[in-house]
């Protein structure tokens, strides 16, 4: 289900990233030893737009229990059709969940890498972030609003837009990436992820570190 043949060379950065990068270059919250934390997978899906690469998002409900307001990547936890956690499963979870969140057709999409599993301590969620290629996009939206509030691509140019790029400082005294892009502050977990990928391919660019954004204990 992963093969790298026939993508982009603008995607070689990000393939050599996926296979070099280590688990604490990513996160500094990873998996608990004792095996607990429920398994999820989350698409990070790299299309091409009119103004070159790009990555599909999406906003999660207000109405959500978790992570309430969120954008994010398309995901979710892994269901006992999925298969084996440590083989498959997070591939099909992750096609899966997109498939129900943003309406994508899974046979468009070209999965070409897998990263170390990480774990997000506010939920217990263990998630296995997978990559794909968007070789035949196909319209996204809202398929559930009790779900997803918008769906939306954003471009790499914009990611890298040092004027897009801030840290959210949380009041227990987190400090974050995050990314002001498409009327969406992109922080948390997603914002972690493209910070670590868009610096280990090479692509980031120098930005103000000290601009901040605060947030809330709702947040």
């Amino acid at each position: 289900m992963v093969t790298k043949d026939g993508l982009p060379p603008w995607l070689d950065p990000v393939v050599h990233a996926v296979e070099t990068v280590e688990p604490l270059q990513l996160s500094r919250f990873l998996p608990p030893a004792d095996g607990a934390g429920r398994q999820s997978a989350v698409l990070i899906l790299f299309g091409e737009g009119a103004r070159g690469p790009e990555l599909l998002l999406m906003e999660r409900a207000s109405s959500l229990r978790s992570h309430a307001g969120q954008p994010s990547f398309p995901g979710g936890a892994l269901d006992p059709e999925d298969g084996d956690p440590m083989a498959d499963g997070p591939l099909r979870a992750a096609l899966r969940e997109a498939e129900e969140e943003t309406g994508l057709d899974p046979s468009g999409v070209q999965l070409f890498g897998v990263l170390p599993k990480l774990y997000i301590p506010v939920s217990g969620f263990v998630v296995t972030p997978v990559l794909g290629w968007w070789r035949e996009p196909t319209p996204v939206g809202v398929v559930d609003p009790a779900e997803t509030a918008r769906v939306f691509t954003v471009p790499v140019a914009d990611l890298t837009d040092p004027a897009h790029r801030a840290t959210t400082v949380h009041p227990s005294g987190h400090r974050g990436a995050a990314f002001l892009v498409e009327s969406a502050l992109v922080w948390g977990f997603t914002a972690g992820i493209i910070d670590r990928l868009l610096h280990y391919a090479g692509w980031e660019l120098p930005w103000d570190r000290e601009k901040q954004v605060p947030l809330d204990w709702r947040a």
